[in-house]
């Protein structure tokens, strides 16, 4: 652990943020909260899940872009692995950020925790800020209904938002399909518990065959594809966007489609 810890606080230099001197950058990401994330995240990444990449040559090594990717696996798992990736896999690292889900901002430890380590509410005007500012960001287009899934789902693509698209077009970023394999078999999750959630503020509480939401040792996978340059200004008619919506989708598609083919959950 200790190699990793020293290998994690040298990323977390390396990042090409604009930190103060209290290791604080505008957005309220700390230096300090990503070293012991990092070190976390980063255990899980290579011992836990065994996590292997390919294309990630394809992230930009600087400058805005979208990873954009399918959702599953109970709860937000594969977008902190996906995070993970992005910092530990990329020379320089990147910081992933997230749009986190907007119950979490009701969760005082979360929230913080979140936002220190660059993941902000799934807010447009955040989104906007942060590719403006050149930084990378993970979207979900599934939203809650792709981490919904069930374990029998969890290959399929339920439907995409079409914001993304649009703020892609504003923005000028490039997108590039992703992937993810074995976050579904990582929590096979067997029913959702909408009432449990609500105790907690959350959409629902994922059950697996053993009953709690603790994540499996089972290998998950990443494939990323070419940049996708998205034409437009953002104001096209929804029938545009949506044609557009429907080309990433089928590339994702064809990713995972390829990736099953190999994929072994151990």
């Amino acid at each position: 652990m200790g190699a990793l810890h020293e290998e994690v606080q040298g990323r977390v230099e390396r990042l090409e943020l604009p930190f103060n001197e209290a290791g604080i950058d505008p957005y309220g990401v700390s230096k300090e909260r990503l070293v012991q994330a990092g070190v976390a995240l980063g255990a899980l990444y290579r011992h836990y899940f065994k996590i292997q990449c390919t294309g990630i040559e394809h992230i930009p090594a600087r400058g805005r872009a979208m990873l954009v990717a399918n959702h599953s696996g109970g709860y937000a798992l594969d977008a902190g692995m996906l995070a993970a990736a992005c910092f530990l896999e990329l020379d320089p690292p990147r910081l992933a950020h997230g749009m986190a889900e907007k119950f979490l901002a009701r969760v005082p430890f979360l929230s913080d925790w979140a936002n220190r380590i660059g993941q902000l509410t799934g807010l447009p005007q955040h989104a906007r800020r942060l590719l403006e500012d050149e930084r990378l960001l993970m979207v979900f287009p599934e939203g809650v209904r792709g981490t919904a899934k069930l374990y029998r789902e969890r290959y399929s693509l339920v439907r995409f938002g079409t914001g993304f698209v649009r703020l892609a077009m504003e923005t000028k970023t490039p997108i590039v399909p992703t992937a993810i394999l074995g976050s579904g078999e990582a929590v096979p999750t067997v029913a959702n518990v909408r009432w449990l959630g609500r105790l907690i503020g959350a959409p629902y509480m994922p059950i697996t065959p053993y009953l709690l939401a603790v994540p499996l040792p089972v290998r998950m996978e990443f494939r990323f594809g070419a940049p996708i340059e998205v034409n437009g200004s953002g104001q096209e008619t929804d029938e545009e966007v949506e044609r557009v919506v429907s080309t990433i989708k089928d590339r994702i598609w064809d990713l995972m489609e390829s990736g099953r083919k190999e994929y072994k959950a151990l």
